[in-house]
């Protein structure tokens, strides 16, 4: 798939916003961010800056990103669970804010919660310390 330069720039933004949501930055999250950036065509040196500097980062808005297409805001949603689910520091306000992206790209809810539920249960990271009492919320 062609992604528009504004696509694939939302779409890291959206990952870096995810990242940190929870104000910790894991190694598996930035192994995923890293792979993600690649694949998107971006420099290695400017995402590496930018996983640097991530937590520190005041001027990242964090409004839910439109993409350009459905399919390309279901790969995002994707992605993003792959994110929360990939530390134990899942927090209400990472699906809270995948949530309200999948609303604003006009994804169905039930998409969305089939996709959530199969995180929950087939993730290999899925750890028994975090709280997810919060997901009948969604």
């Amino acid at each position: 798939m062609n992604i528009p330069v504004k696509d694939r720039s939302n779409y890291l933004k959206g990952l870096l916003i995810m990242a940190k949501k929870d104000n910790a930055l894991s190694e598996a999250e930035k192994k995923l961010i890293r792979h993600r950036a690649k694949k998107l065509g971006f420099a290695n040196d400017f995402y590496e800056e930018t996983l640097q500097n991530l937590l520190s980062n005041q001027y990242i808005l964090e409004e839910p990103i439109v993409f350009s297409n459905k399919q390309l805001a279901k790969a995002f949603i994707s992605d993003g669970l792959k994110l929360i689910f990939s530390d134990d520091k899942i927090t209400k306000n990472e699906f809270k804010w995948l949530k309200e992206i999948a609303k604003v790209n006009d994804i169905d809810d039930d998409w969305f919660n089939n996709q959530l539920e199969n995180y929950r249960k087939n993730c290999s990271k899925f750890s028994m310390k975090a709280d997810y009492s919060f997901f009948s919320l969604f």
